[in-house]
């Protein structure tokens, strides 16, 4: 696969078959990401990999945890501005309009685009995840690598067959996430992965989400 075509294919896939990921596959997807640029070769990324018996107790952990406060635990890093101005907020509420209109769910239905949002913590039926992090000692260039790795790791997951989903929600819970993954002091939670094949048939992964024209990015100086 052309590493074109895996751009122009890759979505965040939100409903996976179920049917395991094989670890020498999870192996060398993991290995090829970490040919991703890294400033200095410091490769500041870390992983932890969740699958069989360790899933079910996340999974059942994250059941107890989202009836006990459904806001979870707070970030410690912000996914979004506090104050996000256009076009950044109009991108990002149309985005969420167009997911949920996969899923026949309207706006007034708070309850369930609860119970859509909750299904992060399930890894969208996905039967394998991975848990990146990163050293608090790093800064915005080490967290730009750590961005490109993971784009390394959606890119190579096509090729291998497979489908993923970044999912910055984790980032909700990180006590919860570093007590399970008895992540160093030291160590950031940055997002889970969920990974694995693609239900083809579920409507919310034929969304396709718009990408500006390049009149609105790109600015050519002569």
């Amino acid at each position: 696969m052309k590493v074109s075509e895996a751009l122009d294919r890759r979505i965040s896939v939100r409903a996976f078959l179920d049917r395991p990921v094989p670890r020498a596959l999870v192996c060398r997807l993991l290995e090829g990401a970490a040919r991703s640029p890294s400033g200095g070769n410091l490769q500041p990324w870390h992983v932890h990999v969740v699958d069989g018996p360790a899933m079910a107790r996340l999974k059942a952990l994250m059941r107890l945890r989202l009836a006990e406060r459904p806001g979870g635990e707070g970030t410690e890093y912000p996914v979004y501005p506090a104050r996000l101005e256009e076009p950044y907020r109009g991108r990002r509420f149309k985005c969420g309009e167009d997911l949920y209109a996969t899923l026949a769910i309207g706006r007034e239905d708070k309850a369930a685009r609860r119970r859509h949002f909750a299904r992060n913590f399930a890894f969208f039926g996905a039967p394998l995840a991975l848990f990146l992090s990163i050293d608090r000692q790093m800064g915005v260039g080490q967290w730009a690598d750590l961005g490109m790795f993971l784009q390394s790791i959606l890119l190579l997951a096509l090729e291998l067959g497979l489908d993923g989903c970044a999912q910055e929600a984790w980032a909700m819970w990180p006590g919860t996430i570093g007590t399970f993954l008895d992540l160093p002091a030291g160590d950031m939670l940055f997002c889970g992965v969920a990974l694995g094949y693609r239900d083809p048939a579920a409507p919310v992964n034929g969304l396709r989400t718009d990408r500006a024209a390049l009149t609105e990015f790109v600015r050519f100086v002569t």
